[in-house]
């Protein structure tokens, strides 16, 4: 009896030892049903510390980035170093955040590991201790198994703001920006429409640096409400952009929509080289031969300068109170 006993344990601890070999974690660390709900994680400075100075690990399933899904980069927390890119993320099942391959291979450093009485790759940069690289990633490719707390992510539309705006070629994506009245409306019909990745409400055309919402409601520093539109050319054209542009206001209305009055609310296309102001100067002249008004459209075609995402309690407003409607989308003629 003992010595199937013995045998059991055996099989045990082999079994453990596998999962161990092929699994950034611990061998007393908690697991977690990944089906249950679970509150969001913040990234604390302990956990950080723990994980890039201690070379610890933390849960499964109950960090910060293994489901994360959002378009962008991930930098090294202690560093703001460039390490990954969204478009090399995929969910290996494992429960910690896990991708192909580096943005830069010589910004990972791999150490062997022989910590459990196995032999592992450390992946790790000159400041963190970020996790462990295996060879079972999807068609033959590496899997980085990477601890959420040695990542800070930094979302595509905020790149430029963060100072990492030459990573936004890694994605094949382009960028528009409109100001149609009330951002609030323009950007919940934009961000619902095919194509448009992210829609980001702020301030565009002013001559103030990093307005507020008070400010710019007096309509004393220039701004337009303006969204920025995040899309992806492959489905959506800037042409078909356009068109929703005009349909989902009344560009005839001058420095106003409705009830909104003020140049802070005027129509405007924020054009980001000759070719987007060739294109939106041609569907100008396009919708007023339709006669939707009886006037011409009074938007204004102007080069972009910057853009000021606005306040928190701005984005998704409409998602966020439904009842809500300051803009609808006119049927196409």
């Amino acid at each position: 009896m003992k010595n199937e006993l013995k045998i059991v344990l055996l099989l045990i601890l082999g079994v453990l030892l596998i999962y161990l070999a092929n699994n950034d974690t611990t061998f007393f660390e908690k697991t977690t049903d990944k089906n249950m709900p679970k509150e969001p994680v913040i990234q604390d400075q302990k956990m950080i510390n723990f994980v890039t100075k201690e070379g610890g690990t933390e849960e499964p399933f109950n960090n910060a980035y293994w489901d994360e899904k959002r378009h962008g980069i991930y930098v090294d927390a202690n560093t703001g170093e460039p390490l990954f890119s969204s478009q090399d993320k995929y969910d290996s099942g494992t429960g910690w955040p896990s991708f192909t391959k580096p943005i830069n291979d010589s910004t990972i450093k791999e150490i062997k590991d022989t910590t459990f009485g196995m032999i592992r790759t450390e992946v790790r940069t000159d400041a963190s201790h970020l996790g462990h690289l295996f060879d079972d990633g999807p068609n033959g490719e590496s899997r980085f198994c990477i601890n959420s707390a040695s990542l800070r992510f930094i979302p595509y539309e905020d790149l430029a703001d963060e100072g990492y705006e030459e990573y936004e070629k890694l994605f094949p994506y382009k960028q528009a920006v409109f100001a149609g009245g009330c951002f609030w409306g323009v950007e919940h019909l934009l961000e619902e429409t095919n194509g448009v990745i992210s829609a980001i409400s702020g301030y565009s055309g002013g001559n103030v640096e990093n307005p507020t919402y008070e400010q710019v409601s007096t309509g004393k520093t220039g701004h337009a409400e303006s969204v920025k539109v995040i899309f992806d050319p492959e489905v959506i054209s800037y042409e078909e952009l356009l068109n929703i542009f005009w349909r989902l206001h009344n560009p005839t209305q001058t420095n106003g929509q409705g009830p909104d009055i003020g140049n802070q609310y005027r129509s405007v296309i924020f054009y980001m080289d000759e070719e987007q102001k060739q294109i939106a100067e041609k569907s100008k002249e396009e919708f007023d031969k339709k006669n939707v008004f009886n006037n011409s459209a009074s938007t204004q075609i102007v080069p972009f300068y910057r853009f000021y995402k606005a306040e928190g309690h701005h984005q998704d407003y409409v998602d966020n109170h439904p009842s809500y409607i300051c803009h609808t989308l006119r049927e196409e003629l």
